[in-house]
């Protein structure tokens, strides 16, 4: 038993070693994107306010694990460090500044990769949807019923801005998740088909085919409702289509060194 004590010992001194050497750590010149917890539950998904738009029936349960989202669309800032620190392209801005507006002219190969970055991923819809309707509460847009208050929670072509703007200059929706209706659009995990088509009616990979979500400032002012879809090739860059991350509760605990073998305390992103 002595022996079993002293190698399982030797095993954490060793994690903790790897875990603090820094070069097994992130660049600290990269500033961390700040993430909130969303419990999950059980919700109604698809277009739950009109019960019209035939791209996003039939409403079907979900059922969504607890999980981590953006706090903020990633910002120029963000991603001009991550690809700085790994050889990318850094993307056009057009002339309109950098700082902490949200990221554009990325691909969803590009946003994946800073998501993968950090150990993250892109949300899947399901996990979006719940989010940007505050835990699956029925809300046409991300933090308000009322087309007339849109303009407090988002920027969408009525703003008159045009070029995507700086994250969080608007009201958050009841998780604290700012620029969920509006700002840019936002990049999805899940590939895009039907939510009554099956996996198997067509090659998803070979389609290439994902989905966009949220709205931006240059779409039409429909698309800022929560339950809308857009789909488009993972290869598209635009100059209304930015990202944020998300990563599950599981995910994170699992990433921790030996964390699911001895049952560690459940980390953060």
């Amino acid at each position: 038993m002595n022996d079993l004590l002293q190698r399982i010992l030797l095993m954490f001194l060793i994690a903790l070693t790897i875990s603090n050497c820094s070069i097994f750590k992130n660049t600290a010149s990269i500033s961390k994107p700040e993430m909130v917890f969303v419990e999950g539950d059980t919700f109604l998904m698809g277009d739950v306010i009109n019960r019209s738009n035939s791209d996003a029936l039939p409403i079907h349960k979900v059922n969504v694990q607890d999980f981590y989202i953006g706090k903020y669309e990633i910002t120029f800032e963000q991603y001009d460090e991550f690809a700085k620190a790994t050889g990318r392209e850094l993307p056009n801005d057009r002339g309109y500044g950098r700082g902490r507006r949200a990221v554009v002219y990325i691909n969803w190969h590009d946003a994946q990769a800073y998501c993968n970055y950090w150990g993250w991923r892109l949300p899947t819809e399901s996990e979006w949807e719940f989010a940007a309707r505050s835990g699956g509460k029925i809300t046409r847009y991300s933090g308000t019923n009322n087309p007339d208050s849109l303009e407090l929670y988002a920027i969408t072509p009525n703003s008159n801005i045009n070029f995507s703007y700086l994250v969080g200059s608007r009201k958050p929706n009841e998780l604290g998740l700012y620029d969920m209706s509006g700002n840019v659009l936002e990049m999805i995990d899940s590939f895009y088909q039907n939510y009554s088509a099956s996996d198997s009616i067509y090659n998803l990979e070979e389609s290439a085919l994902r989905i966009i979500r949220g709205g931006s400032f240059d779409e039409e002012v429909e698309t800022n409702q929560t339950f809308w879809r857009i789909g488009t090739y993972d290869l598209m860059i635009h100059n209304d289509v930015g990202f944020r991350c998300a990563v599950s509760r599981e995910e994170v605990n699992e990433q921790g060194f030996l964390n699911g073998f001895f049952n560690f305390n459940e980390k953060k992103p």
